[in-house]
């Protein structure tokens, strides 16, 4: 089949022991095709073989618990037959004929917690102005720190829900979203509880803090790198602890003029000292030797990477670390020239590559369906690797890939019901993305 080869499951039944309980969250039965992603408990797929293996079911049915989790997945004339489930009832019971399954979207990549618009900018890049020369004029991400600043936690928290409902609606489930347009202390305090208040809504959010996002205005890189070690991380750690805010990682962005390579690396090794992740920007506008950085200190992942070195490429697939690739940004900056991430050089290395939006005030998007079609057509990425890399493999570059990116029993039904028979439409119908429905944890949220 072109773009990659289907693996049909067809006589292969699996589910937990389970109480006799006849009741039930969830069931979608007779779906064309259940697109499981894995099916042996893969954390991540590594390779252009296996990224292309795809574990379809079809004609297949599915089934979720009261906690939301699969238990059954499988060929509907099998799982029909069950006696566990012949006589049992479903809170929500889909009849998906006609219609594919896919696992909830993941966006390991968002800056979601802002204020104030940046469309003028916008005009200014159609004239050719670059990143860094409005950055340098004040514009970019210092405009927006002085719009955050400015704004209550409750307006924050109103223009996130907002933001995260029209994600939803595009068909992600779970996120990982940054801080950084503040770059003070309170500021980053403040971006990071919004955050922790939104846990309710049906995405799930990993956070970030990016306090390492920019240099604030009057300051230096190597001050700013020491208020961060000494002030600001020892802050958010102990936040952390009593529970006012839930951070995974720790950020910061490598780059000419901003941080270079000895102050990025004190500053995360700072974050590993207090007990924090590693995910960072790197080797966007230039090449930094982030992708070495990261196989060198152990970090989690990087983001970016249109200028990464060989040398790095291979680093980071020995030290298999992940690659976050963000289509929409040289998008948004071709006029400046920036370049596409080599997608297939890292793939073919065995680089773990996974896709995100980037959303943020400079690339305002919301849609990964858009960003998988971004990245099959300038990133010359098959349909199957984009959904990969847009389910397991981004959900693995958060380290959520126990619970969230594959249909596997066991994992949590995060799902989307694609209004077509073929799963790739999703892709292919990037303007309007056929999604029939939004299953989060068992439930229907959209």
């Amino acid at each position: 089949r072109f773009g990659g080869v289907i693996t049909s499951r067809r006589n292969v039944i699996k589910y937990r022991t389970h109480a006799m309980s006849q009741a039930f969250k969830l069931r979608i039965r007779n779906a064309s095709q259940v697109v499981q992603i894995a099916c042996n408990k893969e954390e991540f797929k590594t390779g252009a073989d296996s990224m292309n293996e795809l574990c379809i079911l079809e004609n297949a049915t599915l089934i979720a618990d009261h906690e939301g989790t699969i238990i059954a997945c499988g060929p509907d004339s099998e799982i029909s037959q069950d006696p566990l489930f012949t006589n049992a009832s479903f809170e929500v019971d889909i009849n998906a004929e006609g219609k594919s399954v896919v696992p909830g979207l993941v966006d390991p990549h968002t800056h979601p917690v802002w204020s104030g618009d940046r469309v003028g900018e916008f005009a200014m890049k159609l004239r050719g102005a670059t990143y860094m020369e409005i950055h340098e004029m004040g514009g970019g991400i210092s405009y927006t720190v002085l719009c955050t600043r400015e704004s209550s936690p409750a307006e924050l928290e109103t223009l996130l829900r907002q933001r995260l409902d029209r994600m939803l609606k595009c068909g992600t489930t779970l996120i990982e979203a940054k801080s950084g347009y503040g770059l003070d202390l309170a500021t980053e305090l403040k971006m990071l509880k919004v955050l922790h208040a939104a846990k309710d809504h049906p995405i799930s959010i990993v956070a970030t803090y990016l306090g390492a996002h920019s240099i604030p205005k009057g300051s230096t890189p190597d001050a700013h790198a020491r208020d961060i070690i000494e002030n600001q991380l020892p802050v958010i750690q102990q936040a952390k602890a009593q529970g006012e805010i839930d951070v995974e990682f720790v950020d910061a962005f490598m780059e000419e003029g901003i941080f270079g390579y000895e102050d990025t690396k004190r500053i995360l090794t700072a974050a590993q000292s207090h007990g924090f992740k590693l995910n960072f920007h790197g080797d966007e506008l230039h090449t930094m030797h982030s992708a070495e950085l990261a196989a060198e200190i152990g970090a989690h992942a990087v983001s970016h990477l249109e200028k990464a070195s060989d040398a790095g490429i291979h680093a980071m697939a020995a030290a298999r670390v992940h690659a976050v690739l963000l289509p929409t940004c040289p998008y948004i900056l071709k006029r400046s020239g920036l370049p596409t991430p080599d997608a297939r050089k890292m793939i073919e290395a065995g680089v773990p590559v996974s896709l995100a939006s980037d959303f943020n005030p400079n690339a305002h998007c919301y849609s990964m369906p858009l960003v998988m079609n971004m990245a099959c057509l300038t990133m010359q990425m098959t349909m199957n690797e984009a959904l990969v890399a847009s389910t397991l493999n981004a959900a693995a570059s958060i380290g959520q890939s126990h619970r969230y990116g594959s249909l596997e029993v066991g994992k949590a039904a995060d799902l989307l019901l694609i209004d077509h028979p073929n799963w790739e439409h999703l892709v292919y119908a990037f303007g309007d993305p056929p999604i029939a429905a939004v299953v989060k944890h068992g439930a229907l949220v959209q």
